[in-house]
């Protein structure tokens, strides 16, 4: 009964936001205190407004269920009371309501649990962003429009009324002084009416031209393959046209690392999809970032790249670029970090064509299986040549085994259990997941300081100390060892606790679950990537994704 309750929530979530292209929603499995729970935040498209919040008792029995926001910069101090979710008739477990987000930029969902368990809490980003500007209804337009002349008429006449008829006797007929008193009024009057309709006009114009040029625009790189050394270097610059000086300094000197990175980037080959890489560009200067390019074959190629703003705002910087044929190198200097990778698999278009060698993988799609570079594969748990339901959250399971059949646990890469990357075919779709959803783990761990601070508003850092400390941490890091690192990783983002207790908020199996709503009907392909041996893995599938159904 708890895995069907589980998959029907699943139907009525979506996904995440700003910090991926083409999805919308934030979805988080976790740990509320004693409950395990699933939280979908939709927010609005528009700010203030409000956001919807689902959120499934997986594990126990709640009676009441609270949701309230969190904003980056006023914490707790400045939080509202929380609002209470409404159980959803028929679904046990499943509660849903609605929270009001007032401010653009990083905020949270605190979830606050009381039922047969005590009391829980948990955590939720949300970037808000106003990204639409709504159109007036025709109709209503129209209505509004035939209203508006009644009560400018109305206005005219009764003006004009009160200095003629108004004060008339009762039988006597207006004299001409009073008549041309009468037009001389409502000539002022309709002057001074204009006047006040077209600064008003004016007023909404300003307001709305205002609006749109603070709508949410994605940020734009500039990449490009560079030669140091007689080596291929990938270089990407953010595009800061039209920034102040102090925007430039203030944002991209203030970014934090998530997953122990500063930037996480993936080059994927079109229209094939078929040629695809996991790197980690280290900063240069406060726009420039690079890293060694894998041996990809030559094409066009788009780029994908994300990182974290102190505030634990997360976002994509989106550019393509052309790689040329590049000179074979020796495997010591293939890449920077054994935590860069990359993958060659058949094209989404042409399946198994494809000459194998080492570093070639064939695409599976749900039912089947991919074979690792090792002699390892993954089952995608799904059902074979059915499509998937766009709108509908899907959990995307995957089951590792050795090249015995033996089931596979896999190691940690990056503080977690595993990653995977969702593209369309067109590239108008990309989003990176992990297990325990589509957020950022640095701005989770962002809120929850920021909701234990409850005596300050929060002050943008100086951002030559902010940085110093961030490239501190980032060298140690490159100091430890890949077990000291991935350990730290984990306990730092609260994955993992160096007891008895071992892990804390995800499962440690065979099986890895990353749930996901397909934002448009299309073809996807998934890549999937997990280590084992020390080694990261990258396996391919395909899915077919319908429209979603109309009821």
């Amino acid at each position: 009964m708890k895995k069907l309750l589980f998959l029907l929530f699943l139907i009525s979530i979506s996904q995440f936001a700003l910090a991926h292209i083409g999805s919308s929603g934030v979805q988080m499995q976790g740990q509320a205190g004693p409950y395990k729970v699933l939280v979908s935040v939709q927010p609005p498209d528009v700010i203030p407004g409000t956001a919807k919040v689902s959120v499934y008792i997986e594990t126990g029995s709640a009676s009441s269920v609270e949701a309230r926001p969190i904003y980056f910069r006023s914490g707790d101090k400045g939080a509202p009371s929380p609002d209470k979710l409404q159980i959803v008739p028929g679904q046990l477990g499943q509660f849903e309501g609605e929270i009001w987000l007032m401010e653009n930029g990083s905020s949270s969902a605190q979830i606050l649990i009381d039922g047969d368990k005590g009391k829980g809490e948990l955590i939720v980003p949300v970037m808000a962003m106003s990204t639409a500007q709504r159109e007036m209804p025709e109709g209503l337009g129209i209505g509004l429009g035939i209203l508006g002349v009644l009560l400018f008429t109305l206005m005219i006449t009764t003006i004009g009324a009160s200095v003629s008829d108004g004060l008339l006797p009762a039988g006597e007929s207006l004299s001409k002084p009073r008549q041309r008193k009468k037009y001389i009024n409502m000539g002022i009057a309709s002057v001074v009416c204009a006047v006040i309709l077209y600064g008003g006009s004016s007023w909404w114009n300003s307001w709305a031209a205002e609006y749109k040029q603070y709508l949410y625009k994605p940020l734009q790189g500039n990449a490009s393959i560079i030669n140091k050394e007689n080596l291929s270097v990938f270089q990407l610059k953010i595009d800061t046209t039209g920034w102040a000086a102090q925007e430039r300094g203030s944002m991209l000197s203030t970014l934090i690392p998530d997953h122990g990175k500063l930037m996480h980037a993936f080059l994927i080959r079109t229209p094939g999809l078929d040629a695809f890489a996991h790197i980690h560009p280290e900063r240069k200067d406060s726009t420039t970032f690079e890293a060694l390019l894998p041996s990809l074959p030559p094409g066009k190629y788009l780029v994908y790249a994300d990182i974290v703003r102190y505030s634990g705002f997360a976002e994509t910087i989106t550019d393509t670029i052309v790689i040329g044929e590049q000179p074979k190198r020796i495997a010591e200097i293939e890449t920077t970090t054994n935590e860069d990778t990359y993958v060659i698999t058949d094209p989404i278009n042409a399946p198994g064509n494809v000459a194998l060698d080492a570093d070639v993988v064939i695409c599976g799609k749900p039912g089947t299986k991919t074979v690792f570079q090792d002699g390892s594969y993954a089952v995608w748990e799904g059902k074979q040549d059915q499509a998937l339901e766009a709108g509908k959250a899907h959990q995307l399971t995957f089951g590792l085994f050795n090249p015995d059949g033996s089931e596979c646990l896999p190691e940690p890469y990056l503080g977690m259990m595993g990653h995977a990357v969702v593209v369309s075919a067109d590239g108008s779709v990309y989003i990176h997941l992990h297990p325990s959803g589509s957020f950022p783990m640095a701005a989770e761990n962002i809120f929850k300081n920021r909701l234990a601070d409850t005596t300050k508003l929060i002050k943008r850092p100086a951002s030559a100390i902010f940085r110093d400390s961030v490239d501190s941490y980032l060298s140690r890091l490159k100091a430890m060892t890949t077990l000291e690192r991935e350990e730290f990783l984990m306990t730092e983002m609260g994955m993992y606790e160096p007891n008895e207790n071992g892990m804390v908020g995800m499962d440690h199996g065979s099986m890895i679950s990353f749930p996901y709503s397909f934002p448009k009907e299309g073809r996807y392909r998934i890549f999937l990537q997990v280590k084992r041996n020390e080694k990261v893995l990258t396996g391919a599938f395909d899915v077919k994704v319908k429209g979603p159904v109309q009821l």
